[in-house]
């Protein structure tokens, strides 16, 4: 079994120097009652070099594997969520491709994509089922980069603006928390999707401009210059922003209110299928609302990659106000409902797999050096 999961994961995602077992050593009552403890512990005593470096960390057992763990907030805790959100975004992306396709066609062309059925319909008259996943690839690379930088910096942003706020600040702000540390972590993430979500849309809107990625990154780039790749970064940010903090903020809140209000038992005692379940629901209930808050500015992205020289003033006028706001919005809601729902569930299934708690269910961590086991 070891064998195989070393196959499947990377060695470094593991930290195998400490026992997974390690407590903070400074918590361990002095009394008497230790001595049964002590006089059972087979193990040598701690150096003091050792000693001080456990009370920095806490390591988390992996379920399947005893004997190792990830330390939390190590290099390797942040290399994991760098690659739990290459696969949670990468793939579930990828595999709405249909979904998207149609979606931005009604946005750029709503007299021939008059609604979802009809739009589908379009879709396989013209190019049949093939037609359904064009701009895969883009949409593949692009997710899998500006997963990695979500999902990877917002747990650094967490962890280091609730370090700077204290462990008093952090319980009693914690939603600003969630807000500032998703809202730094995509702004780094669109600009690595912003040149991919460009030949995408591009790719899956205007039929016979390239087939995919191979060339139709070659063919923009000849077209507008590799500044035009980056003509839709500001929208995006006007996209993507407020619909990560939307997601991980409203994400949080809602799966601890599933703790709180809806589960009788404390997280740490419910079944890790259980907390993967709860996972997903506050993905797909935190997906709807960043549907609608984020749905004008995708409008904008998809009107602005798709016609060459155009500005949001274009597209104000020839959308209108009210069309920013509904056009596709139905068939965004199921899409980004479904989509966020099963990134946080593939994110923390990915998460437990090595070793680690799922996301969410608890305030930011107290400090380094301030944490209590």
């Amino acid at each position: 079994m070891e064998s195989t999961k070393n196959s499947l994961i990377p060695s470094f995602l593991y930290s195998s120097s400490s026992s997974p077992r390690s407590v903070l050593l400074d918590q361990v009552p002095s009394s008497n009652s230790n001595a049964a403890f002590q006089s059972t512990n087979l193990e040598k005593s701690p150096s003091p070099k050792t000693t001080m470096a456990s009370r920095k960390n806490f390591l988390i057992a992996s379920p399947t594997e005893p004997g190792k763990g990830i330390e939390m907030y190590s290099r390797d805790f942040y290399a994991a969520c760098t690659v739990g959100g290459i696969l949670s975004c990468g793939l579930t992306h990828m595999a709405v491709t249909p979904l998207d396709l149609v979606k931005c066609n009604m946005q750029i062309d709503p007299a021939k994509y008059k609604s979802i059925s009809s739009g589908f319909g379009v879709l396989l008259k013209e190019q049949g089922v093939r037609g359904f996943f064009r701009g895969w690839v883009p949409t593949l690379l692009g997710y899998s980069a500006q997963g990695a930088c979500k999902f990877g910096f917002y747990e650094f942003f967490k962890k280091y603006y609730s370090d700077l706020a204290g462990p008093e600040f952090a319980a009693k702000y914690k939603t600003l928390i969630y807000l500032a540390g998703s809202a730094s972590a995509e702004v780094i993430a669109d600009v690595a999707l912003c040149p991919f979500e460009a030949v995408k849309v591009r790719v899956q809107t205007q039929p016979g401009f390239a087939r995919g990625m191979s060339d139709g990154f070659p063919k923009f780039v000849k077209t507008e210059g590799y500044g035009g790749l980056y003509k839709g970064l500001a929208p995006l940010w006007g996209r993507q922003i407020p619909y990560t903090m939307m997601k991980f903020a409203s994400f949080e809140t809602i799966v601890e209110m599933i703790y709180k209000y809806a589960i009788p038992n404390p997280k740490h005692e419910c079944s890790k299928g259980l907390q993967l379940g709860v996972s997903f629901a506050g993905g797909y209930v935190a997906g709807v609302f960043c549907a609608i808050v984020s749905h004008p500015a995708d409008n904008l992205v998809s009107f602005l990659n798709n016609a060459k020289g155009a500005t949001v003033g274009d597209a104000v006028k020839k959308i209108g106000m009210v069309g920013l706001f509904t056009r596709g919005l139905p068939l965004r809601i199921v899409m980004i409902g479904t989509l966020t729902g099963a990134q946080w569930g593939l994110y923390d299934a990915f998460k437990v797999f090595v070793g680690l708690p799922t996301t969410g269910g608890a305030a930011p961590v107290p400090a380094i050096g301030e944490a209590k086991a």
